[in-house]
C-alpha cells in the first residue's frame, strides 16, 4: 500500500510532519483530518527496494496470529466494539505485517465493511478458512466464539507442526555437522599426512588411498559440492512451488519408511481438525472442502479432497473416493462415513484429528529416541573411519623407523 509523506497543522495551529500509509491521496487526507491534522502539503513517497516491505514464507508466524486470536475474542467478550478490538491490537501485536494489515482493516470496518470482507483483501495475513468462518460468525452473531474456536484450532495445528519440525530438526542438524566435519578432514586435517607417506613410501591400505583421493578432490572441486548443495536447495523450493510436481514430491515424502507414516498422521490430522472446525462454524460443506484443499499443504490429499467435492456435487458419499486411496486409513473414512449418517460430522472429525495429533505426538518422541543413538552412531562411523585411514599407514611407518 502506497506511503504519503504529509505536511500539516494540527487543532492548536502547530506544525506536524511525518508518513502515513493508506489506499489513496483522498483517503490520506480523511485519515489526517480524523486525526486533527489540516493538510497543507502531501506527496507519495515513491517505493523503492530500500522502503518497500519484503517478507518470506508466511507474512505472519503462527504463533502471533494466535495471540491475535485469543485477544480478540476476549475483547469482544468484554464487550468492546469491532473496531475499537482491532485498533487496540493493531497497537498492540508484535508481528509488524499483521499490525499494518489490522490498520487497513479498521479503515474498512470505519467504512462500514464487514470484518470477513475486510480481512479477505489480505491473503497473506488473514488465510481463507479464517475469512469464512468469520463470515459465518458475522451471519450467526457469534463472532467471539468463532474466534476462540479458530485460536483452538490453529493452536493445535502449530503444536502438531512443531512436533514434526523438532522430529526432523536433529537428523538435519546432525547430517549438517557430519558433512562439515567431513569437509573440514579432507581439506585441513588429512593433507598434512600426505607428504609423511609420499616421504617414506609406505604401502597404503585401499580405505587410505581412497579418503587421499578424496581429500585431494574435495581441495581441487569443493566449489562444485557448495555449487551443488546450493542448487539442490532451489531446485527443491522451485518444483516445492509447481503444483503438479509438489504431487510428485509430496507422495514421495508420504512413502518413506519411517517418516512418511508421521507425515501422513499429521496432514490427516490437520485436514480433519480444519473440516471439524469449519462444520461446527456452519460454513456450507463444499465450500469447507475446497478451503481445506486450499489449506492443507499437500497435494496428494488435496487432490482426493477434490474428488471428495465432486462426489458430493454428484450426490454421492464423502467417503468414496477416500475408500478408493491409500492415504486415507480405514478408521477415517469409517468415522466420517458414521458422521454423515448421524448427522455429527464435525464431532466425528474432531475425534479423529485429536486420534491423530496424539499418534503423531507419540510418534515424535519414539522417533527421537530412536534417531539419536542411530545418528551418533553414524557421524562417529565416519569420522572414525577417516581417523583409522590416517592412522593404519603410520602404525606401518613406525614400525619401519623401529627396525
Amino acid at each position: 500500500m502506497p506511503q504519503f509523506k504529509y505536511e500539516g497543522r494540527n487543532m492548536k495551529g502547530q506544525r506536524q510532519t511525518g508518513t502515513i500509509t493508506s489506499a489513496s491521496k483522498r483517503e490520506a487526507i480523511v485519515k489526517l483530518r480524523q486525526k486533527g491534522i489540516k493538510v497543507v502539503d502531501l506527496q507519495e513517497v515513491p517505493q523503492t527496494l530500500l522502503t518497500k516491505e519484503i517478507t518470506f514464507g508466511n507474512a505472519v508466524k503462527l504463533q502471533d496470529f494466535v495471540i491475535y486470536l485469543r485477544q480478540f475474542s476476549t475483547l469482544l467478550k468484554a464487550g468492546v466494539s469491532v473496531v475499537d478490538s482491532t485498533r487496540i491490537l493493531a497497537s498492540q501485536t508484535d508481528s509488524k505485517a499483521l499490525q499494518k494489515a489490522l490498520a487497513d482493516v479498521e479503515e474498512e470496518l470505519r467504512a462500514g465493511n464487514p470484518l470477513s470482507s475486510a480481512a479477505a483483501k489480505h491473503p497473506r495475513i488473514f488465510p481463507p478458512m479464517f475469512v469464512n468462518m468469520m463470515k459465518a460468525g458475522e451471519a450467526g452473531g457469534n463472532m467471539d466464539e468463532t474466534l476462540e474456536r479458530l485460536a483452538e484450532h490453529f493452536e493445535k495445528i502449530h503444536r502438531t507442526r512443531q512436533k514434526i519440525v523438532s522430529a526432523l530438526a536433529y537428523p538435519i542438524a546432525v547430517g549438517i555437522i557430519a558433512i562439515a566435519v567431513v569437509i573440514f578432514l579432507l581439506v585441513k586435517v588429512v593433507p598434512t599426512f600426505v607428504a609423511m607417506f609420499a616421504d617414506f613410501h609406505a604401502e597404503l591400505p585401499a580405505i587410505t588411498k581412497f579418503v587421499l583421493s578424496a581429500s585431494k578432490w574435495m581441495q581441487t572441486y569443493w566449489w562444485l559440492v557448495v555449487i551443488a548443495l546450493v542448487g539442490m536447495y532451489v531446485l527443491f523450493t522451485m518444483l516445492r512451488k509447481q503444483k503438479q510436481t509438489k504431487y510428485y514430491l509430496d507422495y514421495v515424502l508420504l512413502r518413506l519408511p519411517i517418516f512418511g507414516k508421521l507425515m501422513q498422521k499429521a496432514a490427516l490430522a490437520r485436514m480433519t481438525r480444519t473440516l471439524s472446525s469449519l462444520f461446527s462454524s456452519s460454513v456450507p460443506i463444499l465450500q469447507a472442502l475446497s478451503i481445506v484443499e486450499a489449506v492443507i499443504e499437500n497435494e496428494v490429499i488435496a487432490s482426493v479432497m477434490k474428488q471428495a467435492r465432486d462426489a458430493l456435487e454428484r450426490g454421492q458419499s464423502l467417503t468414496e473416493p477416500m475408500k478408493k486411496h491409500w492415504v486415507f486409513p480405514p478408521l477415517v473414512t469409517q468415522m466420517i462415513a458414521i458422521g454423515e449418517q448421524t448427522g455429527s460430522l464435525d464431532a466425528m472429525l474432531a475425534k479423529v484429528a485429536d486420534f491423530y495429533e496424539a499418534e503423531v505426538e507419540a510418534g515424535t518422541d519414539r522417533l527421537k529416541s530412536l534417531i539419536e543413538p542411530l545418528m551418533i552412531v553414524l557421524l562417529s562411523g565416519i569420522v572414525g573411519t577417516i581417523v583409522t585411514s590416517i592412522i593404519v599407514p603410520m602404525y606401518d611407518i613406525f614400525n619401519h623407523i623401529q627396525q
